[in-house]
């Protein structure tokens, strides 16, 4: 019998989950289904979602950071693209990033993390309106919208754009942007 591709990669040697939240997430079938969406494409050079993470978590990896924020980045990675494979472009309710929220808050409380994994794409977004398409008030009302919700969190939040901005073969220019633009937060390098 032929074997699958979900059945021939072993997802947790690949992600190598450390907590009971990340095997629990693992072990749902909607969240497995998720992981195995994608093809090669601009953006994302890797194809799968789980490549992707694969390629997010190096990146958690090469951050100085105490062990709470490494383990929500750690939640966000796991969550932000996984529900890709459910969108509807012509709905935003069911957005990837909306759809990845609502299945979290069946596992976590914590509304940071929740926010960020929503908005995960916010600062892109907010760049491309007001740097490619010059759509500037649009643009600034879509990150005013992101600071709000962000609040203090801002840090984290940045922190999860720039470790999924240096994956694939991602523009850089965004990220560029929010780092020249954004006050408060503290740059990072690796």
């Amino acid at each position: 019998m032929k074997e699958t591709l979900r059945e021939s990669i072993d997802v947790e040697k690949l992600l190598q989950p450390e907590t009971e939240l990340e095997y629990a997430l693992l072990a749902s079938e909607k969240f497995r289904k998720g992981l195995f969406w994608g093809k090669p494409r601009y953006g994302h050079p890797e194809g799968k979602v789980l490549y992707h993470i694969r390629e997010v978590l190096d990146n958690v990896e090469k951050l100085q950071i105490d062990a709470t924020t490494r383990t929500n980045l750690r939640l966000i990675t796991f969550a932000h693209d996984t529900f890709k494979y459910l969108e509807d472009k012509s709905d935003w309710s069911k957005h990837h990033s909306v759809l990845a929220r609502k299945f979290m808050e069946g596992f976590i409380d914590d509304q940071s993390v929740l926010d960020i994994i929503e908005l995960h794409d916010e600062a892109y977004y907010s760049w491309r309106l007001k740097v490619l398409y010059n759509r500037e008030k649009e643009g600034q009302k879509r990150l005013d919208r992101l600071i709000d919700c962000i609040g203090d969190q801002m840090q984290l939040y940045y922190l999860f754009f720039k470790c999924d901005t240096k994956t694939g073969d991602k523009t850089q220019s965004p990220l560029y942007w929010f780092e020249k633009n954004m006050e408060g937060i503290e740059i990072v390098n690796f």
